[in-house]
């Protein structure tokens, strides 16, 4: 019972937030779409950002874990082309969930940014796993500089974000081929960007 109360408070959440934004959203109005009492909900979270919080902790193992799945590839081009492609795929697939993260989550306050920081370190960690894979493959290549992952991370955030912004959502997919010649770049080098444009196709 409490599962499933918890899942449809979350689900009206996004859809609260996707459709008017966060701070015109409000506990009654995301209650009222659950079909759930307040005092359920205060059962659940401790107010309205606990649970836009929550939503963004699901969200972000949801394709964090997709992206996981690419580790098994037989390269970590291969895996990083599929995985680039799997995550602009994700973010135009869920329209209402990319505006409510990407444009509307730092609306909500310091707490709001903490999570995001702290969704962004997994994300570090993500390409810095690459960065190791590449160079378990390619033993020439250079040491990593530190901040390529957070530069990686914060600039595809930011691509993506000026899409939604822009009502562009629908061209997310075909981002891929120039993100992941940014990727390469920063992880690898320039011509192992270019042979990146091939590969895994």
């Amino acid at each position: 019972m409490r599962a499933s109360q918890r899942q449809r408070l979350l689900a009206a959440m996004l859809e609260c937030v996707g459709e008017q934004g966060y701070a015109a959203t409000t506990v009654n109005q995301v209650v009222a779409r659950a079909r759930v009492s307040q005092n359920a909900f205060y059962e659940l979270f401790d107010d309205k950002l606990d649970c836009f919080l929550a939503l963004a902790d699901e969200m972000a193992d949801e394709i964090l874990e997709q992206l996981l799945d690419f580790g098994n590839a037989g390269h970590w081009l291969v895996a990083l082309r599929r995985g680039t492609a799997r995550y602009l795929e994700w973010w135009q697939e869920h329209p209402v969930w990319t505006r409510a993260y990407l444009l509307e989550l730092p609306a909500a306050g310091p707490r709001a940014m903490t999570n995001r920081q702290r969704q962004y370190a997994r994300f570090h960690e993500l390409f810095r796993a690459i960065a190791a894979w590449a160079r378990a493959e390619q033993p020439e290549l250079g040491e990593l500089w530190p901040m390529a992952p957070q530069v990686i991370v914060h600039a595809i955030t930011e691509i993506v974000a000026d899409h939604v912004r822009d009502g562009r959502s629908g061209e997310l997919a075909g981002l891929e081929p120039d993100i992941v010649h940014l990727v390469v770049l920063l992880l690898a080098d320039e011509a192992t960007a270019r042979r990146a444009a091939t590969i895994g196709k």
